[in-house]
């Protein structure tokens, strides 16, 4: 197979990439020292991790908000939409790849390369992510910020303590996410490939 060099990632999304990785760590560190703050104390004290959250938390809605429009203006939104015919058997191929096949040194079932960006599983867990969970979280993050505008004024007490455990457990979905997605970039050619990639931008086409 002839390989050749092909631009997966235009600037504008490896920065957006990296702001939202830096942003997020921020979050989830500030988040479990709020969460835990007796603990936390003795490094971190509970009113500058809310400081810190809550500002990290409005640069990623506005972060969130470049993702959406780039989405928008550009072609990469394709790249999200996901075909609905055959979709489990799609998933089913990649996640038995990725359980056995990649430790048996098995060609990929859905290489990246100019024809796809993402491998069914990818697809199915960034779509789910950028538009669903993220979403949530801001959203609640938003309304437990101004709960005398939104949470005290339609949901009372009940609502407010309901909307800190969607945001948490958003939270601890995207803290799982997050690891799965740095082990998973490591399985490329080589453990490095795909973190490269995303530093310079381009990748092997290797859809053929």
């Amino acid at each position: 197979m002839t390989e050749k060099k092909v631009l997966l990632y235009p600037v504008w999304i490896r920065l957006w990439h990296l702001l939202n990785a830096l942003l997020i760590l921020l979050l989830i560190i500030t988040g479990i020292s709020m969460l835990y703050s007796t603990l936390s104390a003795t490094w971190m004290r509970f009113d500058v991790a809310v400081t810190i959250h809550n500002t990290s938390g409005v640069l990623l809605t506005i972060s969130y908000l470049f993702f959406f429009l780039g989405n928008l203006f550009t072609t990469n939104w394709r790249h999200y939409v996901i075909q609905l015919p055959g979709m489990w058997t799609r998933l089913w191929k990649q996640f038995r790849y990725y359980a056995f096949g990649v430790f048996l040194k098995e060609e990929c079932p859905f290489p990246i390369g100019s024809k796809r960006k993402f491998n069914p599983l990818q697809q199915f867990t960034y779509t789910g992510m950028m538009y669903f969970i993220v979403p949530v979280i801001m959203i609640t993050g938003w309304a437990m910020m101004f709960p005398e505008v939104i949470i005290d004024q339609y949901l009372k007490i009940a609502g407010f303590k309901t909307t800190d455990v969607i945001h948490v457990a958003g939270a601890f979905i995207v803290f799982i996410f997050l690891l799965i997605h740095l082990y998973f970039a490591t399985m490329g050619k080589k453990p490095s490939t795909h973190y490269k990639a995303m530093i310079t931008g381009y990748h092997e086409d290797e859809t053929g």
